[in-house]
């Protein structure tokens, strides 16, 4: 069951106004919960689902209610661990889980984490109690981690910004949302540019809208004006024109999965945004928490790509813009080959240039 409610909300650090957590485990008298911030509401309304079992946060995470590869992998944690301290079958939620967006690897390395947990306690001779606990004890840990890795990678990402740019005044452009609505901390992409703004070096964040959705006009634009950025939002064809007119320092997005040939499958638009930075010039970043990595996909060819409802392209806001009847191609990802990628930046490392070779070789330093 879910639900939805206005909740007062905490905050981890914030230079502007505090905002409700993505996601939050809460116990309270009737039962252990999920609590996330429901996207889809955002920017007219904060207010949050409350999920008491597995299927829904699979509901909640198809809708896109919860959204975003690093706090994907969080949620499926905590989903494996919902479903075991409420006494469920485990094994079913957790496939439910897992493949509920089968582009993001992190959705499924959270759940296989929560979920080894779980089955380990049972093999050493644990009740199912001591096992829920371990579940849920692994589901809070990859948090901390993923709030770890975004402080990592956004200094490393700002670094490398000031060794390509020098001089600050950074205009960086990015592409759908990864800041604090996607991960246990700031972010991945949007953490680096919030890195820049708090150390007076962002001249201008340039925000995509990211269509079909909008989360970049409907969420990177919510949390930059939090943060009292300096940012504007472009419509997503606009882009080249922003490209010619010498206005972008450097592209910096997120990844819902990396390949083990550096490919990078990430929202719609990404691949275009490479190929226009290639063209002119401008460095093209990618920002991932190593759970991102799945050396289990050889190369780009082999990412399975979500292909979501037309309607999300033949209506905008619930209002039909196509004539009845047509249809839509709506592909949630596309695929970035490696030679067109400037660096990957994660907690472990920068990788430049992007091989295989090097992937391996950041995979083998764990």
């Amino acid at each position: 069951m879910a639900d939805h409610g206005v909740r007062p909300g905490g905050s981890g650090r914030t230079d502007g106004i505090p905002m409700i957590p993505a996601l939050r485990w809460e116990e309270p008298p009737e039962g252990p919960v999920l609590v996330l911030l429901d996207q889809t509401r955002l920017p007219a309304e904060e207010s949050e689902l409350i999920c008491t079992d597995a299927s829904a946060l699979v509901a909640a995470i198809r809708s896109l209610a919860v959204r975003g590869a690093p706090l994907l992998g969080v949620a499926g944690a905590y989903g494996v661990a919902l479903a075991a301290v409420r006494g469920f079958d485990v094994e079913q939620a957790a496939a439910a889980l897992a493949g509920a967006r089968p582009t993001a690897a992190n959705l499924a390395a959270g759940v296989r984490r929560a979920k080894e947990a779980y089955d380990a306690a049972l093999a050493a001779g644990d009740g199912p109690d001591v096992a829920a606990r371990a579940a849920l004890s692994a589901a809070r840990a990859l948090h901390r981690e993923d709030a770890e890795a975004s402080t990592a990678m956004a200094a490393r990402g700002l670094a490398l910004l000031d060794e390509l740019r020098p001089g600050g005044g950074h205009r960086i452009l990015t592409h759908c949302n990864t800041g604090a609505l996607v991960s246990g901390g700031e972010g991945t992409a949007f953490a680096v540019a919030l890195a820049a703004h708090r150390a007076g070096r962002l001249r201008r964040l340039w925000v995509d809208e990211t269509r079909p959705l909008l989360q970049g006009a409907r969420l990177t634009a919510w949390e930059a004006a939090r943060q009292r950025m300096a940012y504007t939002v472009l419509a997503d064809g606009a882009a080249g024109s922003l490209f010619a007119a010498g206005e972008v320092d450097a592209v910096v997005v997120g990844a819902d999965r990396i390949a083990a040939d550096g490919s990078v499958a990430n929202k719609v638009g990404t691949y275009p945004l490479a190929v226009l930075a290639r063209y002119h010039h401008v460095p093209f970043l990618v920002v991932a928490p190593w759970t991102t990595v799945d050396v289990g996909t050889p190369d780009g060819a082999s990412v399975e790509l979500e292909q979501r409802v037309g309607r999300e392209v033949t209506e905008i806001g619930g209002v039909v813009v196509a004539p009845l009847g047509t249809q839509a191609y709506n592909p949630a990802f596309d695929v970035t080959p490696p030679e067109l990628v400037t660096a990957i930046v994660t907690e472990r490392g920068v990788l430049s240039p992007v091989t295989a070779e090097g992937i391996a070789a950041l995979e083998g330093g764990a």
